[in-house]
């Protein structure tokens, strides 16, 4: 792992910025991160703060996939705030963490700024981390629809702590 130039870090916020909501990049990766490159093109690939990995900078689109330890950096550092957020409704929490895909119906409120594609947080009702994952539908589309995935869940929490 290496330390990121000066440059290097002030690109990977500005796409978390870009991404994910204004100031987000300062919270997420902060000046003592680590990234390696990929051996094939020299391009960033992987996040990390302190061996945990928080992102993946995506090669196809440029823009980061993020892991259970780098939503919970935004979480912490930006509390009620934090962009992209997903309610899961009491009781159907268990389903996400296990990795498993969180369903329309199954949420209580999103950001009305998600957009399908966008990277999404989903949490309890009481604001704790439950998963990440790929928006499929919109943030008003997720509170209004009875049917359909509204988050592609990539890692769940529970799932996280069988993998460690």
């Amino acid at each position: 792992m290496d330390k990121p130039t000066f440059w290097e870090l002030r690109r990977i916020r500005g796409v978390a910025s870009y991404q994910l909501g204004n100031h987000v990049g300062k919270v997420l990766f902060p000046d003592s991160v680590r990234i390696t490159r990929s051996p094939r093109t020299g391009k960033i690939k992987l996040i990390y703060l302190r061996g945990q990995l928080l992102a993946t900078l995506r090669s196809h689109d440029g823009l980061l996939s993020l892991n259970i330890q780098g939503a919970r950096r935004i979480l912490r550092g930006l509390g009620q705030k934090a962009p992209l957020k997903v309610v899961v409704k009491e009781g159907f929490e268990d389903f996400a963490k296990s990795g498993r895909n969180l369903f329309a119906k199954h949420v209580l409120s999103a950001d009305p700024k998600i957009r399908s594609q966008n990277e999404a947080i989903v949490t309890d009702v009481k604001g704790r981390l439950v998963a990440v994952g790929r928006a499929v539908l919109s943030g008003e589309e997720m509170t209004c629809f009875k049917l359909g995935v509204a988050v592609k869940v990539r890692r769940g929490i529970a799932e996280n702590k069988s993998i460690a």
